[in-house]
C-alpha cells in the first residue's frame, strides 16, 4: 500500500506566472550556444494531452532528451523523470497541483528551458505554465523541432 502524500499548499509551493498570450511559436534551440551553457536545460514538453497518449509522450521526449545529451546539451525532462514515479507510484499523472509545484524548484534551477515542439505543445496547458515561469525569470526560451 502505497502512503498517503502531504498536503501540499499549491499557493506556496507554485504560483502561476503572470499572465502572457500563449506562445505558439519559438525562437530556434541554437546547439552552440545550448553547449556552452553551465548547468541544465529543463525540456518542456505536451504530455496529458499528447494524441497518442501519455506514455508515447514519455517514449518520445526520452528520445529528444537522448538527442540532446549526445549533443552536449543537458537537460532535466520533467516526464521522463516523473512519468515511471507516478505509474509505480499510483500518483495521478496528470494532476497539475502535483507536479507544476514539484518542478518548480528545476525550473528555478535551470538555465532556460526548450521546448520539445511535439504536437499539441502550443495547447498544453503545463507547457504553457512553463513557459510563462522562464520568461518571468528572465531566462531563455527556445523550440526544439521534434521529432527530428
Amino acid at each position: 500500500m502505497i502512503p498517503e502524500p502531504p498536503e501540499y499548499d499549491t499557493d506556496v509551493a507554485f504560483q502561476p506566472a503572470a499572465e502572457y498570450a500563449p506562445v505558439v511559436e519559438l525562437d530556434p534551440l541554437p546547439l552552440h550556444e545550448a553547449r556552452e551553457e553551465s548547468g541544465y536545460w529543463y525540456l518542456a514538453s505536451p504530455y496529458s494531452k499528447y494524441p497518442a497518449g501519455m506514455c508515447a509522450a514519455f517514449d518520445e521526449v526520452c528520445r529528444a532528451a537522448g538527442w540532446l545529451t549526445l549533443r552536449g546539451v543537458f537537460v532535466y525532462s520533467p516526464i521522463a523523470h516523473t512519468h515511471p514515479i507516478a505509474v509505480e507510484s499510483e500518483i495521478d499523472l496528470a494532476d497539475h497541483s502535483i507536479w507544476l509545484p514539484a518542478d518548480k524548484p528545476l525550473m528555478d534551477g535551470a538555465c532556460g528551458i526548450i521546448v520539445c515542439e511535439m504536437d499539441t505543445w502550443q495547447s498544453s496547458y503545463g507547457v504553457q505554465e512553463e513557459i510563462k515561469v522562464f520568461h518571468a525569470a528572465n531566462k531563455p526560451v527556445y523550440g526544439l523541432r521534434w521529432p527530428r
